[in-house]
């Protein structure tokens, strides 16, 4: 479907911004819809997962289907993966006693967010510019 093709290019992309870029100034704000704003990253986050899975489901070239859309609807479901645990690290982490296994493995993921959103970036430009390749 085009749509799905569409919204997974939009979400890799900016998902891969926002994780790329760590820096206090704003590039982008809307009316009152920031960039930086924890609901902004939670929205983005749970739509690049799910455009990611329904993406697998249904690949938007004929031919071998899974091979395609691998590696954009993987990088939407990772994308969205880290940009869920950094709303929770930066919301939840600290208003805890003890770390819990859920701290660790956020950590753990946030620790590479800048090759991940570069590897983000760089699924949707490739992406937009090749639809019809065997291999993306």
């Amino acid at each position: 479907m085009i749509q799905l093709y569409f919204l997974s290019i939009l979400c890799n992309g900016l998902s891969g911004y926002i994780l790329f870029n760590d820096n206090d100034r704003e590039v982008i704000e809307f009316s009152r819809l920031s960039v930086k704003s924890p609901t902004f990253h939670l929205i983005l986050g749970i739509l690049s997962a799910v455009i990611g899975i329904l993406k697998l489901l249904s690949p938007s070239v004929e031919g071998i289907p899974i091979l395609g859309d691998l590696i954009p609807s993987a990088a939407g479901i990772v994308a969205g993966i880290m940009l869920i645990f950094g709303i929770h690290r930066k919301d939840f982490s600290g208003k805890s006693e003890s770390p819990n296994s859920l701290d660790a493995v956020g950590t753990g993921l946030m620790r590479y967010r800048k090759p991940i959103g570069l590897v983000l970036l760089g699924s949707a430009l490739i992406h937009f510019l090749f639809p019809q390749a065997l291999f993306l």
